[in-house]
């Protein structure tokens, strides 16, 4: 069995987000950044790859943060749940910014969802299963066309614009990802859903999904999910990372009420933190850039980019 990276971890997801940065690797800690280019200053900055920094192994991260800043001005990061760090760490690799962020959805797959699944998700999947066909697909890559198609539904009903909203060319490289999941929904013939899962060890991560409008009248997601459960208990994995909720970050102590946020809690049977961290290498030229960019007090960091995934 190879032990190269998969999902987040792997050299190819990373690369798969080449236009929005050079991919660099974290090479102790085995993690993956996106070096980006300043506009109007000859300085560069590192954002950990979307959706999360994972690494191989975290104890190493200061380290390779040491190293990187040398060249950096300031780095940031949304923390991988599952990752093997505490606050501890977390606080000595990032003491300038560390909030928080959103809490992701979780699944534990020894579980049997008849214990934890809503009566109204039960029924919506009873429906849904009537409505649809479910397939996983052996080679995702042979799907870029549907899974385009039906990306740019979500992408006009959302209107969703900066990292989210990936290419033709990202999704390309995407699908080959190894350690990528693809499972399709079809009826009539038509393939109306898709859903994107991660796997990396023993959890598996929910990426992406798409539908169509009859995907969506059909409840499309809830058969895809059925069958992703199932399929992943039957591989002996442990987790579902399902993310979190629609919007930005939020207070953990504020319930979600969002129509994703409520259909994602459905499948999860608890919680878990993310943490949105950053640090600042260079203070007088992260300053120096604020200042330039005339920039009022503001919780977003790096300060100097707030506004560019507007």
């Amino acid at each position: 069995m190879s032990s190269l990276p998969t999902g987040y971890g792997s050299a190819g997801y990373a690369d798969s987000l080449r236009e929005f940065g050079e991919p660099i690797l974290l090479p102790q800690s085995g993690g993956w950044f996106l070096k980006r280019p300043i506009t109007g200053f000859p300085k560069h900055d590192g954002m950990g790859c979307y959706p999360m920094l994972s690494c191989r192994d975290w104890t190493q991260l200061e380290s390779d943060l040491f190293e990187v800043g040398r060249e950096l001005i300031s780095f940031s990061a949304v923390i991988d749940p599952f990752g093997n760090h505490d606050e501890t760490l977390l606080n000595r690799c990032f003491p300038d910014v560390m909030i928080h962020f959103k809490n992701h959805y979780v699944t534990d797959l020894s579980k049997p969802p008849a214990s934890y699944l809503p009566s109204r998700h039960q029924r919506n999947l009873k429906k849904s299963l009537e409505a649809v066909r479910v397939e996983r697909c052996e080679n995702p890559g042979a799907f870029l066309d549907d899974w385009t198609r039906l990306y740019g539904v979500l992408i006009a009903r959302h209107s969703i614009r900066g990292l989210s909203a990936f290419s033709r060319d990202s999704f390309a490289v995407q699908l080959q990802t190894p350690g990528l999941v693809m499972f399709r929904a079809t009826r009539e013939g038509e393939t109306v859903g898709m859903i994107l899962w991660l796997v990396q060890n023993d959890v598996a991560y929910y990426h992406l999904a798409a539908y169509s409008e009859m995907g969506y009248e059909s409840r499309a997601s809830f058969a895809l999910f059925w069958t992703a459960i199932d399929y992943f208990s039957a591989n002996k994995l442990r987790w579902l990372n399902l993310g979190a909720g629609a919007g930005a970050g939020t207070d953990s102590t504020v319930v979600q009420t969002d129509g994703l946020s409520i259909f994602k809690s459905g499948w999860a049977t608890d919680q878990r933190p993310a943490w949105f961290c950053g640090r600042v290498f260079d203070r007088t030229s992260y300053d120096t850039m604020v200042s330039a960019r005339n920039q009022p007090p503001t919780a977003y960091f790096p300060a100097y980019r707030k506004g560019e995934f507007a």
